[in-house]
């Protein structure tokens, strides 16, 4: 029995040293638009990991997500990481959801979750989170960074009813306020928006753009059009629908009523970037949860549009049967290139680099992933 737990430990080992191999060698020039892959961090001091979010900061990118036990554990904390001379710095933690020490010295603490990165042009580093035995009852907090995430501010609790980005990064309007797309599920899976407009002192919500009743959806992301007008797209809580999309011309004040796209979601969690040049990526699982092979989160993916409305298949990231590969966040940074990072196996976070001026998309036909999609693992 001893000898069986043995190779498998050296199985699994093997596994990860290959797979590690290959992401450093990169293959950008057999992948097209891929730079680089890599594991953010190799080992831990928790055993799982979920929900990372990124950041490019005017010292470079930073990562965060949450890690420990298992999601819902209380000792499940924020973690962060920053990328510095070509590598990622070892996991940091900066908050938990400690509430108070007992008498006996023990803590009463409660679970973190969804990190959510935002740095201001010419201002702070904000980091967002939730705290709370579960997304029925958890609350927002937030922590302001001025050194590039060096150091943090004591965390603070957002007023009650705020509940800041709830798990993808905000967008900046013209008018230098800050839009971030959000959500409850404590009556119904239903999506809100936030404003703030001076760095989270004050905030405005909208009412839920839907009851809850007939379609379930969280966790919007958000893009932006020429016209000013601006998109979410939101996680189906029905896991063999489709991802749903809304729409605000007044930014972010009032929404139409969500309507479905041509692409599919397993109850699972997407995010997508506006790029410079006005074109779309989004990241996601292209599956069903209950039916088609591969389905729910066994195959992640990388789709661009040129409308919000049309997409087309741009990368296969992962695809191996009873694997999850979930919950990814996607920036641009200064120089024209594109960082994801998404959750891997909840062992590790996958760090990728993609270069989207040489993507070669795919048509999407029938709601099909194409065969013929570039494949990065």
């Amino acid at each position: 029995m001893s000898k069986r737990r043995g190779d498998a430990g050296y199985a699994c080992a093997l596994a990860v040293f290959v797979w590690s191999l290959v992401a450093s060698a990169g293959s950008g020039s057999e992948v097209p638009g891929l730079r680089s892959r890599e594991f953010i961090y190799e080992t831990a001091p928790f055993p799982e990991c979920h929900a990372s979010t990124i950041a490019e900061t005017p010292e470079g990118l930073i990562a965060a997500w949450f890690g420990g036990t298992e999601e819902k554990h209380p000792d499940v904390g924020i973690w962060i990481s920053h990328f510095r001379s070509g590598q990622w710095t070892a996991p940091e933690e900066v908050a938990n959801g400690v509430q108070y020490v007992r008498g006996d010295g023990s803590v009463y603490r409660h679970p973190t979750w969804n990190p959510v990165l935002f740095q201001y042009p010419e201002g702070p580093l904000v980091l967002y989170w939730k705290c709370g035995p579960d997304p029925a009852s958890w609350w927002g907090m937030m922590s302001m960074s001025g050194d590039h995430g060096k150091t943090w501010t004591p965390p603070c609790r957002l007023p009650e009813h705020i509940d800041g980005p709830v798990r993808n990064k905000p967008v900046l309007l013209r008018d230098g306020t800050l839009l971030c797309g959000s959500s409850t599920e404590s009556d119904g899976w239903r999506v809100h928006f936030e404003r703030t407009s001076d760095f989270g002192r004050t905030w405005q919500r909208t009412e839920a753009i839907h009851d809850g009743r007939k379609i379930g959806l969280i966790q919007p992301t958000l893009l932006t059009h020429p016209d000013g007008s601006i998109q979410a797209l939101c996680r189906n809580q029905d896991g063999n629908g489709q991802i749903v999309s809304t729409l605000s011309t007044d930014g972010g004040l009032t929404w139409t009523d969500p309507e479905p796209t041509m692409l599919p979601n397993p109850n699972s969690g997407i995010d997508a970037v506006t790029l410079k040049n006005g074109r779309h990526l989004l990241v996601y699982n292209h599956t069903y949860r209950g039916r088609g092979t591969p389905r729910g989160r066994e195959m992640i993916n990388l789709a661009t549009s040129e409308d919000g409305q049309t997409w087309k298949a741009a990368l296969t990231l992962e695809n191996t049967p009873k694997s999850e590969f979930s919950y990814p966040a996607v920036i641009q940074t200064a120089d024209g290139l594109v960082h994801i990072t998404y959750t891997w196996k909840r062992q590790r976070l996958v760090h990728l680099v993609v270069d989207p001026e040489t993507l070669s998309p795919r048509d999407i036909i029938d709601g099909q992933w194409p065969t013929n999609a570039s494949v990065v693992q």
